[in-house]
């Protein structure tokens, strides 16, 4: 073999060599951004994601919920009980502990209804406009019957039996239910 046939395969490997190593950073940065782009993934978009699955959500005063994923929002989501009772949750995300049985896709937010961005004091607004009797379960685990009055921007007013009402932070409301 002359030294330009020696010279040729070595340019050759130095060459394949090169497009490996660029093919490997390539292969790094893209795993780099896609480590980045699931950085900006929120609770709500992962939620979104699993409308129509069966979750176990962990919720403080209320333990492990289970149910159909029925709806999303910003930081509430609604639990269809499947016990054949049609039983709906409305669960404050803000002390949720864990979740199970997600999708492992996400819904981003600009890719889902505006509905779906609307916050718990929306949902709760439209309860007490119903006028129904609800069942609300506080993080510390205290359960209160009774009516929604108002819903201002952080807090519901409960209407009691025997009358009087009482003032619950929204923050501390953990599940929702007619009843």
């Amino acid at each position: 073999m002359r030294w330009e046939e020696r010279l040729l395969e070595v340019f050759d490997d130095l060459e394949q060599e090169a497009e490996g190593l660029a093919l490997r950073a390539r292969d790094v940065a893209a795993a780099e951004r896609g480590r980045e782009l699931y950085s900006e993934v929120d609770l709500a978009s992962r939620l979104h994601g699993s409308v129509g699955a069966v979750v176990e959500l962990l919720v403080p005063g209320a333990g492990l919920l289970r149910g159909r994923l029925a709806r999303t929002g910003r930081d509430w989501c609604l639990v269809a009980v499947e016990d054949g009772t049609g039983q709906e949750l409305v669960v404050n995300l803000s002390g949720l502990l864990s979740a199970r049985g997600l999708a492992p896709r996400a819904a981003p937010e600009p890719a889902r209804a505006v509905t779906t961005r609307l916050g718990i004091a929306s949902a709760l607004r439209r309860l007490a406009a119903e006028q129904e009797p609800v069942v609300l379960t506080r993080s510390d685990g205290v359960v209160r019957r009774g009516r929604l009055a108002r819903v201002g921007a952080d807090f519901v007013e409960l209407v009691v039996e025997p009358g009087g009402s009482e003032v619950v932070p929204v923050r501390v409301v953990a599940v929702l239910r007619r009843g």
